[in-house]
């Protein structure tokens, strides 16, 4: 049985190859989808579908924000190219405005670099294949722990959710017993009004009594509403048990079960039934809340 997994979780993980250090940290939250966002430097651009792929192998849904870092060890790992098309570019643009503006100087050197991508930090291509492997040990590790933290929460969750479950379970055990004495207290209430009206010396009409009753009946029963219900908290706790990606089908399961809770309340004119139905759509609704957090 596969673990219910919150949606909500850190990581990090870092790796030292002697030469760079590599910190890779996930922070992930609920979202219907699967939504990632990676921030990495320039020059480790090329590894980002990588990035992906490591991601999905092991998450399904929620957004995931990734945030990669290099710190060098030493000044010999990394290249520094000049851009020398956009330098000319920024260099251009400034004499154009000097021009425009009729404003004096030359354009030195310390301004144009200071322009972002003019002097570009390049991994040594040998070295390339190097880099790939240890961004890949320092992702691995972050989603390792992402992925502990993730199950420890969804473990909270499937306990707390259990928990309301039993209560519903309680509660709509409760109103199916209080169900079945529904028409013998509607019957009893509707003597004692009609003797109330007409006095305890007229005689009622025991076929136009027992139409009423048919059709009080006929309206307030909820016995198919009860056989739904129980039938949607079945399969909730089939779900439940199979554990994995299932926060979806949790959350359209519960939607099913409130959908019977309502109709079961407006059904019925019981007040203890009633009472029970508010305390189980409350539940209901905790749950629901529970559950949109759940992978």
């Amino acid at each position: 049985m596969a673990n219910i997994l919150s949606m909500t979780g850190y990581g990090k993980g870092e790796h030292n190859d002697g030469k760079r250090v590599i910190t890779a940290e996930i922070k992930t939250v609920n979202n219907r989808y699967c939504d990632i966002n990676i921030k990495l430097p320039r020059h480790l651009r090329f590894f980002e579908d990588n990035v992906r792929k490591i991601l999905k192998n092991s998450v399904q849904r929620g957004r995931i924000d990734v945030y990669i870092n290099m710190d060098y060890l030493s000044e010999s790992d990394a290249v520094i190219v000049p851009n020398l098309c956009l330098a000319k570019q920024y260099k251009d643009a400034i004499e154009k405005v000097k021009s425009k503006l009729e404003i004096d100087g030359e354009v030195s050197l310390d301004t144009i670099i200071k322009f972002q991508d003019v002097l570009i930090a390049k991994e040594d291509p040998d070295d390339e294949e190097e880099l790939c492997t240890c961004v890949e040990r320092a992702m691995n590790d972050a989603v390792d722990n992402l992925m502990e933290m993730r199950a420890a929460e969804g473990e909270h969750l499937e306990t707390d959710i259990r928990s309301g479950m039993d209560k519903i379970i309680v509660l709509i055990d409760e109103i199916d017993k209080n169900s079945e004495t529904i028409v013998a207290d509607y019957k009893k209430k509707f003597e004692t009004r009609i003797k109330e009206l007409l006095g305890s010396n007229h005689e009622l009409d025991e076929n136009r009594m027992y139409n009423e009753i048919v059709i009080y009946v006929d309206k307030s029963d909820i016995n198919e509403e009860i056989v739904r219900f129980k039938s949607h908290i079945n399969q909730f706790d089939g779900v439940l048990n199979t554990g994995g990606p299932v926060g979806r089908k949790l959350d359209f399961i519960i939607q099913e079960a409130n959908r019977e809770i309502n109709t079961i309340g407006s059904k019925t004119g019981n007040l203890d039934i009633i009472q029970m139905v508010i305390e189980t759509k409350n539940l209901l609704e905790k749950i629901r809340e529970q559950i949109q957090n759940i992978e």
